[in-house]
């Protein structure tokens, strides 16, 4: 979702701006945009979202916060996102996988922490994939269970959409340095 640009001629932690996207990939279109101070935890977004049901909320680790994630649920909305090895995770059920589309793993898993469990008590899948370009292994947890674990890596691959959205950016609009030094608390 977000993407960092420096936007000053002062030190870089100083004037840091993200820019937190919705991308609508039917057509490259940005249906939401966001502008926070680099300071800003990309997870707080989340609360200026309104889940779309039957929609897929396709984010980065950044935005992993289980409470807020549970929202999407209960709006019959769907996310693919990245874990963090530190995301404590139990089986409770392993799916037959394809190997020769790059998927190592499809899981039901459920939070094993007391915490994460009592902000999102329902189950998650888990689908471990490789890269067949890069050979990195990414694991994806999502809310979704009816798609095949091939699709949902695919779904997380066109994230990169918003990263070509963001180069356009770069490249065509022109956006003036601020001369006057970053504001602070």
């Amino acid at each position: 979702m977000p993407d960092t640009v420096s936007v000053g001629a002062f030190p870089p932690r100083e004037s840091r701006v993200k820019m937190h996207t919705l991308l609508d990939l039917r057509g490259n279109i940005p249906t939401f945009i966001h502008i926070t101070d680099g300071k800003v935890a990309d997870v707080n977004v989340l609360d200026e979202l309104l889940p779309e049901a039957g929609a897929f909320y396709v984010m980065d680790r950044g935005y992993i916060d289980f409470e807020r994630l549970y929202r999407f649920t209960l709006e019959s909305a769907f996310f693919v996102m990245r874990t963090k090895s530190n995301v404590l995770l139990q089986r409770r059920y392993s799916h037959p996988v394809d190997p020769s589309a790059g998927v190592r793993s499809d899981q039901t898993v459920i939070l094993a922490s007391l915490a994460s469990a009592s902000a999102y008590p329902d189950a998650l899948r888990k689908v471990s994939y490789v890269d067949a370009e890069t050979g990195k292994r990414l694991v994806f947890l999502t809310n979704n269970f009816s798609l095949p674990a091939a699709t949902v890596a695919a779904l997380y691959k066109q994230r990169w959409q918003v990263e070509l959205f963001f180069k356009w950016i770069k490249q065509h609009l022109r956006i003036k340095p601020s001369m006057a030094p970053a504001k602070t608390p």
